[in-house]
């Protein structure tokens, strides 16, 4: 669902000027919603659209750099994005996005405040509304392992009996914060010695058992054997895997010291032409038998609206305990730079 593939600037350039040129035409009733590929329930869409007599169209991306370079690089047309916590932050900072009409807000009240309470950037939803934490964790695949009692800790891929069958994710901000929570320090520190015993522990004691870093893929791998310890978003998991197999072959567990979490959040952008019909969506979303349908498609623990609990009827992937735990990846302006120098060294080396 959510990789962290780079995509060139030129196709990014193509893709702005695609897109300037489809809005082009829209009609007065059509919601154009730009969110993360996999993410967005067609029943919820279809239901919004016979209500509100409109039609929604839909354009997905695979990463948060991928949606904020191409509104940067002029990308017009769009009404609601879903970005995570951290690139919200920036956005509001820069101005690209335009405050709620908090008349419309009617399910404002169904947030968690202990999600909304993360939001330090805007914790009065004036700007945005939580649509879904997103926790990633550890993925054993039990069939393979010959030593069950591993670690239930990121020590476990140190642990050799993973060795040239693990992978962590192909992302700076994944990696380092899972080496920094287990060594007790805070996953967004900027200490210079917090980041260079992070980055030593992944080199000399992670890195040797991991065949690559891969943030698309690793769920297939999975799924076909090639992999047997994932540390990652574990929808991508339970995605490939069929679910008569969950329980005899998957181990999902987030490690007591938590680990990295994001919030995405759905905003609407400063030149949103269908404002109105934004705010609608939004609150729509919002109402607990439509947000239960979200949970039950994408089997997220429900801890953004816990009203719609009641109306849920599929199993979690894993327990709301276990998200609650998680910290935010926040905004960490220039010092993402000291991450970046630390990024390429553990990659080639």
């Amino acid at each position: 669902m959510k990789n962290f593939t780079k995509i060139s600037a030129a196709a990014l350039l193509f893709a702005a000027l695609f897109t300037i040129s489809g809005c082009s035409k829209k009609n007065e009733r059509t919601l154009y919603l730009y969110n993360w590929t996999y993410y967005t329930p067609d029943e919820v869409i279809k239901s919004f659209e016979k209500e509100f007599d409109c039609k929604v169209k839909l354009d997905c991306y695979s990463t948060c750099d991928e949606m904020y370079a191409k509104l940067r690089a002029g990308a017009k047309g769009y009404d609601v994005v879903i970005p995570s916590n951290d690139f919200v932050s920036i956005m509001l900072k820069q101005g690209m996005i335009r405050e709620l009409d908090q008349s419309k807000l009617t399910n404002r009240d169904k947030i968690n405040p202990v999600i909304l309470s993360k939001l330090d950037f805007d914790p009065d939803m004036k700007y945005c509304v939580p649509y879904a934490l997103s926790a990633t964790g550890i993925m054993v695949n039990k069939t393979k392992v010959t030593n069950p009692d591993y670690a239930r800790s990121y020590s476990i891929f140190a642990d050799p009996q993973f060795a040239g069958h693990a992978t962590m994710m192909d992302e700076m901000r994944e990696v380092i914060g899972c080496a920094l929570v287990h060594q007790g320090h805070d996953l967004n520190s900027i200490d210079d010695a917090e980041l260079k015993e992070a980055e030593k522990l992944i080199l000399d004691e992670w890195k040797p058992n991991i065949i690559r870093f891969d943030a698309e893929g690793f769920g297939k791998s999975f799924a076909s054997g090639d992999f047997w310890l994932c540390q990652g978003y574990p929808e991508i998991v339970f995605g490939e895997v069929d679910q008569s197999r969950w329980a005899d072959t998957i181990d999902f567990f987030i490690p007591e010291e938590g680990g990295p979490a994001t919030v995405d959040c759905m905003v609407i952008l400063k030149d949103a032409p269908h404002y109105e019909l934004a705010n609608e969506f939004i609150n729509f979303i919002h109402r607990p038998e439509n947000y239960a349908i979200f949970i039950d498609t994408f089997r997220y623990p429900c801890v953004v609206n816990l009203e719609a609990l009641q109306y849920t009827k599929e199993p979690s992937m894993y327990p709301a305990e276990q998200a609650y735990s998680c910290t935010l990846k926040s905004d960490l302006g220039e010092n993402l730079d000291k991450y970046n120098e630390i990024w390429q060294n553990i990659r080639f080396n």
